[in-house]
Order: structure tokens, then sequence, then C-alpha cells
């Protein structure tokens, strides 16, 4: 946003889930450690720091054409690192239910968060090789696979890269079919 752009705020009503939320960001000092810690704030339109003051602004349509919110990945590690303790990723998956209520069109999820999904489906568990696979694959650009190859060494060098194990699979399954059903219902 440039300095000569207008802000426009969203009136609210009191009972909203937005409100509620806007009054747990209001702890916020825009720090930028949820964004510092993120590990896919790369690949974020907005930083969480900036989605955080949409929120707090109320502008919804900023909010929602953005693809931050989906791209979060639920790790806690800025919740973990917040010095306000603001639960980022709470408010993640608050504007997630929001946007699917609020806008039918955003219901269509992102490719990472179908990756991911179906990934836990499969596998019961993360299996962060075959979720970036079936991730990249769905980007269908190479260009795009190669700008995430410094955190998969990252990753790798950490230990944090394992062969995908059918350990659970299947024990989510009946979680996922009520979902989809109640998907369908909507």
């Amino acid at each position: 946003m440039t300095k000569h752009q207008a802000l426009t705020i969203t009136p609210l009503p009191q009972d909203s889930e937005l409100c509620e939320l806007q009054a747990m960001l209001s702890r916020c000092m825009q720090c930028g450690t949820c964004t510092a810690s993120c590990p896919n704030a790369q690949a974020m339109d907005l930083t969480p720091r900036q989605l955080w003051r949409l929120v707090q602004l109320g502008q919804l349509d900023r909010i929602f054409e953005s693809r931050t919110f989906w791209m979060c990945s639920s790790c806690y590690t800025c919740w973990l690192r917040c010095p306000r303790d603001v639960e980022p990723t709470r408010a993640m998956a608050a504007l997630k239910r929001l946007a699917g209520e609020h806008d039918r069109a955003s219901r269509r999820k992102s490719a990472f968060y179908r990756a991911f999904a179906g990934n836990i489906r499969r596998y019961g568990r993360v299996q962060e090789t075959a979720l970036m696979s079936s991730y990249l694959t769905s980007l269908a650009s190479p260009r795009r696979a190669l700008e995430f190859t410094p955190i998969g060494m990252k990753m790798l060098g950490k230990g944090k890269l394992h062969p995908p194990s059918r350990a659970f699979a299947g024990r989510l399954e009946l979680l996922f079919r009520k979902v989809d059903e109640m998907e369908e219902r909507t």
C-alpha cells in the first residue's frame, strides 16, 4: 500500500468472529517476530505482520484477496516466539474459517493447503518430502520449485526431512470423510 492510498475500515458487528480476532490481535506490537519465524513467509504475498494490521483495520477485502493465511502450516513457531502471546496460528485458522463463511470463492483453497490436507489424509501425519513434492508438482513451474531449494536444504541439514512412512495411514480417513460430507452440504 502506498502512503497516498486511503485506508478504508470495514464496519463489523460486535459479535463477529473477526471482532474477537481483532481483540486478540490488538496485543500485536508489529515487531515482526511471527514473520521472521515463519518457514513459509517467503511464499506469502503479505507477511503475517502485514496481515495482522489489515485485521486490526477490518479490511476484509484485502485480507481475503491474500493467500497468506492459506499458506500457514500450523507449525506454531510464531506462537512460541511471540513476545505478546498473540497466538498467530489460531488467528490464521480463524481467517481460513472466515474466508469460507464470507466469500464462497475463497473456499477454493490454495495449492499448498490442498497438498497439505491430501498429505495428512494419505499418511496420517505430515510427510514433508511427499508434501513438498505434491505441492511443487501442482505449481507446474520448475522455476518456482527451485525457489524452495534453500529451505529444503536447511530442513535436510536439520534432519527434518524423512522418507514417507505409511505407519499412520488411514487413521484419519473417517474424519476426512465427515469433512467432505459437511463441505458438500454447504
